[in-house]
């Protein structure tokens, strides 16, 4: 049993280590290559995960999406696309360790497109940007961080591809309210502070998600990980 604030975020950061562990074997195994379908790199990434850790359990549904797909927000179910020679796609799994949480996002690029190559760069400083807002806030509410998240797209010339900018995480499965879509979430209409204590008197913690787009070029870039921890 998991008793002190301190070990419920070791636990939460430890996923996100084995998570960040399963990303780096799909680079070093070159899983990402032209010719693959979107659903065949998923299968891949699926079977890669039970054999280095045996689990074939997620919180939610396992997403590589490539090309005029990056677009597209988490609720959406693109056509399943081939990766060219040339293209950007991002992946964005939530594997359950040892009955906690994980949700790990990140955006790799194929060629050499320079316009892909800064996405795949921005979404990553605009992360630790929007990590750093919410450490010197102690009161920040879900609606400012959203704000401010929408607000470093401008500031790198992208727009803003999600309805929200993050969520709730913890022990499997985490604080949920059914129907709500706002107060658990760093949505634009949450004005409750996110440092709120959940149902049982426990610290929240939360993802922070940075998708950004350019519709013009038909691309988007992502970006998640742990936000307090």
């Amino acid at each position: 049993m998991v008793r002190s604030e301190d070990e419920r975020a070791a636990r939460l950061l430890d996923a996100q280590t084995q998570a960040e562990r399963l990303f780096d074997e799909i680079v070093r195994r070159s899983l990402i290559r032209p010719g693959l379908t979107e659903k065949g790199l998923n299968d891949a990434i699926f079977s890669l995960a039970e054999e280095l850790f045996g689990f074939t359990n997620y919180w939610h549904k396992r997403i590589v999406r490539a090309g005029p797909n990056t677009l597209t927000p988490y609720s959406a179910n693109p056509p399943n696309r081939t990766l060219g020679a040339d293209d950007i796609l991002f992946l964005d799994f939530g594997p359950i360790f040892d009955k906690w949480e994980a949700d790990f996002g990140r955006t790799f690029v194929l060629g050499s497109d320079p316009f892909k190559k800064k996405l795949q760069r921005d979404v990553g400083v605009a992360f630790e940007e929007g990590k750093a807002y919410f450490n010197a806030r102690p009161d920040i509410t879900g609606r400012e961080l959203f704000e401010y998240a929408n607000g470093l797209a401008t500031k790198y010339g992208w727009e803003f591809g999600g309805a929200m900018a993050g969520h709730l995480i913890g022990r499997f499965p985490h604080e949920r309210i059914a129907g709500d879509k706002v107060t658990l979430y760093v949505h634009p209409d949450n004005d409750r502070p996110m440092r709120s204590l959940d149902e049982r008197g426990h610290k929240r913690h939360w993802i922070l998600e940075i998708h950004f787009v350019d519709r013009a070029r038909r691309i988007g870039g992502f970006y998640e990980e742990l936000l307090t921890v």
